[in-house]
């Protein structure tokens, strides 16, 4: 018969197995090879055929059928000019191109900080061919922590950066996360996002970061749960923080901590920067 500890060890590793996983997909973050602006006039871009442009409104494409581009999601040639139209903070798995089956190269155009963008997704990326698991640190049951959550009344707007310096982003904070670490006296507190079906994100900085672990990382909780006295709680398990893909690849958009989200400590637990030995 398993104990509580050994259950939860087993859940932690089915969490690594389907975190590895979702890591290898085909024509995900670990393919990414390059991030071009789009400009007003219709130009070459450096690792895609075609002639790309925008008016600040739509994207446009111009290619011609010896081009060997196809659009993801009908496969149909790409021959003339095409458009799209995206709002901000989207994506457009849009064309392809390349290899055996003409799907080696999958073309994401983006809209980031009101301007359009695309980005390649090379199948034969060694980031991905190479990829065999995010390094982590030992499964440490000490963090995995039971935290308080103080909503706030409205979600509050911050301004943040990101991994790219030309791309502003903004954090909707719906709350702190209120805990104490194990050999910390003093209360410790981060902002939380809030994402789908109520389930929190939050997104620090810790001393092990630049050492051990990437520059920041993020951890996510279900739902706080509300007792009869009104009291939420979360929780927060360190062992599951992650990196951002900008862990990966130069070429993600991926948010910053808020300014105060940093912790005087050293988390080591979750995943640690990629490339280092197991």
């Amino acid at each position: 018969m398993s104990t509580p500890a050994a259950a939860q060890l087993e859940r932690w590793q089915r969490f690594r197995t389907h975190r590895n996983k979702a890591l290898a997909a085909d024509h995900g973050w670990l393919t990414l090879t390059s991030f071009e602006w789009l400009d007003a006039q219709p130009s070459g871009v450096e690792r895609a055929p075609g002639l790309w442009s925008t008016d600040g409104t739509t994207a446009a494409l111009t290619a011609a059928a010896q081009d060997g581009l196809t659009f993801v999601e009908t496969g149909e040639p790409v021959d003339g000019t095409i458009t799209a139209t995206l709002f901000d903070e989207e994506s457009l798995m849009w064309v392809q191109f390349g290899g055996a089956d003409g799907r080696q190269v999958v073309v994401e155009l983006a809209m980031r900080a009101g301007r359009y963008a695309i980005r390649t997704r090379d199948a034969s990326s060694p980031v991905f061919t190479e990829f065999d698991g995010v390094p982590t640190f030992h499964y440490n049951p000490d963090l995995v922590i039971e935290a308080g959550f103080e909503a706030y009344p409205e979600p509050v707007p911050v301004p943040i950066g990101t991994a790219n310096p030309l791309v502003d982003g903004v954090h909707y904070s719906v709350g702190e996360v209120v805990f104490r670490l194990p050999g910390i006296v003093h209360e410790l507190r981060l902002h939380a996002e809030e994402e789908k079906l109520g389930a929190l994100t939050i997104t620090f900085h810790d001393e092990t970061n630049g050492d051990t672990t990437d520059e920041w990382r993020k951890v996510s909780t279900a739902r706080p749960r509300v007792d009869a006295s009104g009291k939420a709680t979360v929780i927060l398990d360190f062992n599951r923080a992650i990196n951002y893909p900008s862990a990966f690849t130069p070429y993600g958009t991926c948010p910053m901590p808020v300014k105060n989200n940093s912790l005087d400590a050293r988390i080591e637990a979750g995943e640690m920067q990629p490339g280092l030995a197991h």
